[in-house]
């Protein structure tokens, strides 16, 4: 099976240049509580939403929007791919996972990411020192999830004797996800018995980069599957293929647009080229667009080719409200039933 997911970037409303009408983004944000709430019945698994600052995305607060979904559900999973964690104190991280445990009913997953160069660089912060405090931040937190009181002496952070409160209501902790781009990234995840999610690259270079957590897994001695992988692409789907294909270049532009200013990006990957310490190439097979059939044809194709049992959709990214609301029921009421059915 398959397991598909919403990933959720949630656009700004309208053009970042002027000033929004406050009534119209408030009514934007019902429109969204909504239509996350619909998703629930079309049988999705569940939402990972992103974070993101200063533009592009009201996503700066994820765990905000985990705790107003969840007052509106009763299955679907929660969480964030991924809370970006050089941004905060490793100790308040931990205890809103434990709150945010607990207000979803223990349907919370746990999903941290170093953040973008763009957006770090606008506080100051290099991608070496995001790393450290990464770094940092995640013993502390798998430290935190393992035990009731942390003691940590670090670089950047230092603290005797915390008890970080409420305790998680899943045991001994929630599902945690890495976001990954890299070998070594992924080697890491494995090592700390993270789950791992990606996208962007083609379909074989995502392959070798769950190879290198599977191999690292093994050597570790730690047993992954299917279920510990995520393939993340944006879909766009329509009641034909042209239209799909019409909707979806307007989707790669957008992207294109917006990763321009992100140094890790190859916008124009070069076959055969070595692999990349860190960054990613934006291939064809990031766009899956066509009716819901053949969106599930593609989505299926590369989940078997890359041993993923879970599909992170980003639907419609960035299109008119209306687009995404109809890209999520044509995909949930279509789409969705062939995925669950098809085996990986």
């Amino acid at each position: 099976m398959i397991r598909p997911w919403v990933f959720e970037f949630f656009p700004e409303l309208n053009d970042p240049a002027k000033d929004t009408d406050p009534k119209a983004i408030t009514n934007y944000f019902r429109f969204y509580l909504d239509l996350w709430a619909r998703d629930e019945a079309l049988g999705f698994e569940g939402i990972f939403f992103s974070e993101h600052h200063f533009g592009g995305a009201y996503g700066a607060s994820p765990n905000l929007l985990i705790a107003a979904t969840a007052g509106r559900t009763r299955t679907l999973r929660l969480g964030v791919m991924g809370v970006v964690t050089p941004y905060y104190q490793p100790w308040r991280i931990v205890e809103e996972i434990g709150m945010l445990d607990h207000m979803t009913g223990g349907r919370l997953e746990i999903g941290t990411a170093v953040g973008i160069p763009q957006e770090l660089a606008q506080i100051g912060m290099s991608m070496e020192e995001a790393r450290e405090r990464n770094d940092e931040a995640i013993a502390i937190l798998d430290a935190a999830l393992g035990q009731e009181v942390v003691t940590h002496h670090g670089k950047h952070y230092r603290f005797e004797n915390l008890r970080p409160t409420p305790r998680p209501l899943q045991r001994p902790a929630p599902p945690k996800w890495t976001t990954v781009v890299s070998d070594d990234s992924a080697r890491k995840a494995a090592r700390r018995r993270s789950k791992i999610c990606t996208g962007f690259n083609p379909t074989p270079r995502v392959k070798a980069i769950f190879d290198c957590y599977r191999d690292e897994a093994d050597r570790a001695g730690i047993k992954v599957s299917a279920e510990d992988l995520a393939l993340r692409r944006r879909v766009v789907v329509a009641e034909s293929d042209s239209e799909a294909q019409e909707k979806s270049h307007a989707v790669a532009e957008r992207l294109r647009a917006m990763l321009s200013k992100d140094p890790r990006a190859n916008l124009k990957p070069i076959p055969d080229a070595p692999k990349q310490t860190g960054g990613f190439a934006v291939a064809e097979d990031e766009f899956i667009a066509g009716t819901p059939a053949r969106v599930a044809d593609q989505v299926i194709d590369q989940c078997r080719a890359i041993g993923a049992a879970h599909f992170l959709a980003v639907l419609h990214w960035s299109a008119p409200p209306h687009e995404v609301a109809q890209g999520h029921e044509l995909f949930g009421r279509e789409a969705i039933p062939l995925l669950r059915k098809a085996q990986v």
